[in-house]
C-alpha cells in the first residue's frame, strides 16, 4: 500500500509545465526538514495518510481525465513501490514529474528513463536546498550525473547569500546545459525583482525565475491545490 497525505486535481503551480492541470499525489515522510517547509504537515512518516493500492491511484488518475500527474511528499523517491506505479501511469499515456528534495538518490529513475526510452513522459523535478534551508549538507551531488534534458533543477533562495550559492551551483555543473534551470523565492522572505535584478546582473543566461503560481490563485497554506 502506499502512504498517501492527499490526492487532488489542480494546476502545476511551477515547473516546466506551470499552468497546466495536473494530478497531485503526495506522500508522506520526507528525510529532511526545512525551515520555509509548506507541507511540513506530511512529512513524518507517521502523519496522518490513507493507505491506497496501487490499483485505487491509477483508478482516481484515470477518472480525472488528466494526463499530467505529480509525485510530490513528502520526499516521493523514499516511498515504496514506484518502480510499478511509474510504468502503471506512462503505459496510460499519462506524464509523470517527480518532485524531489534533492537529498536522495535519483539513479533509479534516471535507470528507468533509459530501460523503457522514456523521454517526455517521465521527468524529475531536483531542488538544490540553499543554505537559507539549513538543509544544504544533506544535498546527494551524484545526482548531476543523471540529468536528463527532460528533467529540471530548482533553486528556492531566500536571500541575496542563496543566490550566490545557486549561481555557485548552476556553474559548476554546467547545468543550462543539462536540463531546465528554475530560482524560485521562498514565499514572503525575498522580493522576485531583487531575484530578477541578480539574474540581470550576473547574465544568467537559460536561467528563468518563477513563481509558484498556486499561492498566488488561492491562500498560501491551502491544502489540496
Amino acid at each position: 500500500m502506499y502512504k498517501l497525505a492527499e490526492w487532488f486535481v489542480s494546476i502545476n503551480g511551477e515547473g516546466r509545465r506551470a499552468g497546466e492541470p495536473a494530478v497531485f499525489i503526495r506522500f508522506v515522510g520526507c528525510n529532511l526538514a526545512c525551515n520555509y517547509c509548506d507541507t511540513a504537515w506530511a512529512i513524518s512518516e507517521d502523519a496522518e495518510h490513507e493507505g491506497k493500492s496501487l490499483e485505487d491511484i491509477i483508478e482516481y488518475v484515470e477518472t480525472s481525465g488528466i494526463t499530467n500527474v505529480t509525485l510530490t511528499g513528502g520526499e516521493p523517491l523514499l516511498q515504496d513501490g514506484l518502480e510499478n506505479l511509474i510504468p502503471e501511469l506512462i503505459g496510460r499515456n499519462h506524464r509523470v514529474e517527480i518532485e524531489t528534495n534533492g537529498a536522495v538518490s535519483i539513479k533509479s529513475i534516471y535507470d528507468m528513463a533509459h530501460k523503457y526510452s522514456l523521454t517526455d513522459e517521465l521527468s524529475v523535478t531536483l531542488d538544490y536546498k540553499c543554505p537559507g534551508s539549513g538543509m544544504e549538507a544533506f544535498m546527494d551531488m551524484d545526482n548531476y550525473d543523471y540529468l536528463r534534458p527532460e528533467d529540471t533543477v530548482k533553486f528556492v533562495v531566500s536571500d541575496r547569500n542563496d543566490l550566490d550559492k545557486a549561481r555557485e551551483i548552476i556553474e559548476r555543473y554546467e547545468l543550462v546545459k543539462k536540463c531546465a534551470v528554475f530560482l524560485s523565492p521562498v514565499f514572503g522572505r525575498i522580493e522576485s525583482r531583487e531575484i530578477v535584478e541578480y539574474m540581470l546582473e550576473h547574465k544568467m543566461n537559460g536561467v528563468k525565475h518563477q513563481l509558484q503560481q498556486h499561492k498566488f490563485i488561492w491562500p498560501p497554506d491551502a491544502r489540496g491545490v
